[in-house]
């Protein structure tokens, strides 16, 4: 693995903190935002913004349910596993999140994709369990990159629980399982990526439960053909809501999401309670047309029920003629709507001097270092006025949000 550690991104300790009653007994609980915010309010240019910014650096930061945990913290930590959970919570997030999938028992557990495990897990190292793959490991040659297919439908619950889990990435190249499994990027570190404790759905209820937080757990698309041995979309659907209901979790503390808007009509069809903080990812803007056609849609969504849209946060923002970062034509007709949203995903671009790619390509020409990450989110909270934003690393985000009392 890969042991180059980002400059500004160890996890340490903040200035200030909120006391707060946690799960485990403990009496003080201290958020925590680290070095990391501290990094990019200095890099930021000179202005207003700055100044409010380092006016806040002394805190009290505070947990704050803008502060959207995505996967985590798996910026540093191994995603959706407990450490990751712990360092999000540290760090100050209200909201956590656990991408559900389903195992071949058909039980759900916290897994960014269906079939990542080959990525995100050491189950290629597992001899036992590399086997049960969809695809075992297939060295790169003669200019084929390498390749490998596992899924959690591949294994049982039990099966899963007995995994490690990594840092998200691999290397095409790659001529033995130990050369693809290092791939992490070089934004990211795997100085934390020992043995990662993977965690089942349940488990990650109680978890955020024992901490009084909130959770936004998303029903991933399967990538195996359903109904899958008779476990059909719908019952998929179900379930998730279910594990909420026996763990006697109320609906206000749950805001499911899905990029299927079936799976957000089903929720608020059959589960309204639920429903209504249904949170429709919306991948459609990665194209102009299919941008044209989400902004085209938004009254119909809302009439037919959808309260929360959540595109990437490249398609909440534009540069106008004055070279200002402004609302997009999407944002704003989710707001003449009268719906909410929340945005994603901040801190998975690495450095922005090279313009910040997906994320921000449409600010791209007034993105030079990473300091505008605060632009970009300032103009996202106070003009946009999203309800929260998912972040790989919270610190971030609650920094921004303790700052302006989001």
């Amino acid at each position: 693995m890969q042991y180059l550690l980002t400059s500004g991104l160890l996890f340490g300790l903040a200035s200030a903190a909120v006391i707060k009653k946690d799960g485990y007994g403990h009496k003080n609980f201290n958020v925590q935002v680290g070095p990391r915010p501290y990094y990019l309010v200095n890099d930021m240019d000179e202005g207003p913004l700055k100044e409010k910014m380092k006016k806040c650096s002394e805190g009290p930061f505070k947990v704050s349910d803008f502060v959207f945990a995505h996967r985590g913290a798996p910026l540093q930590f191994p995603e959706h596993t407990l450490e990751s959970y712990n360092a999000a919570r540290r760090q100050g997030a209200g909201v956590i999140e656990c991408d559900v999938a389903f195992t071949k028992d058909k039980q759900l557990v916290c897994r960014h994709a269906q079939c990542d495990l080959h990525t995100t897990t050491n189950i290629l190292n597992r001899t036992d369990l590399a086997h049960k793959c969809t695809a075992p490991f297939t060295p790169a040659s003669n200019g084929t990159p390498a390749k490998a297919l596992c899924c959690t439908s591949d294994i049982t619950e039990a099966e899963f629980k007995s995994l490690c889990g990594k840092m998200d990435g691999f290397n095409p190249n790659a001529t033995t399982v130990k050369e693809y499994m290092d791939g992490t990027p070089n934004f990211r570190t795997d100085l934390y990526s020992t043995c990662g404790t993977v965690m089942a759905h349940n488990e990650y209820i109680a978890l955020v439960d024992s901490w009084g937080l909130k959770f936004t757990p998303e029903l991933k698309t399967p990538e195996v053909k359903m109904p899958f041995n008779g476990y059909t979309q719908q019952q998929y659907a179900q379930d998730l809501i279910n594990a909420y209901k026996k763990a006697g979790i109320h609906p206000s503390r749950v805001f499911p999401q899905s990029f299927l808007p079936d799976d957000i009509f089903y929720w608020i069809d059959h589960e309204p309670k639920f429903g209504k903080q249904a949170v429709y990812l919306d991948e459609r803007v990665d194209t102009l047309e299919g941008y044209a056609n989400a902004t085209a849609s938004i009254p119909a969504l809302a009439k037919r029920g959808v309260k929360i849209m959540a595109p990437a946060f490249f398609a909440l923002t534009k540069v106008d003629a004055k070279g200002k970062i402004v609302p997009s034509e999407y944002a704003i007709a989710v707001g003449k709507a009268g719906m909410e949203i929340v945005g994603w995903s901040f801190e998975r671009s690495g450095w922005l001097n090279k313009g910040g790619d997906y994320y921000y390509q449409y600010v791209s020409s007034v993105i030079n270092n990473d300091g505008d990450m605060y632009t970009v989110l300032d103009v996202l909270a106070q003009k946009v006025k999203i309800r929260a934003m998912f972040s790989d690393w919270p610190a971030t985000v609650t920094y921004y949000a303790s700052c302006f009392n989001l």
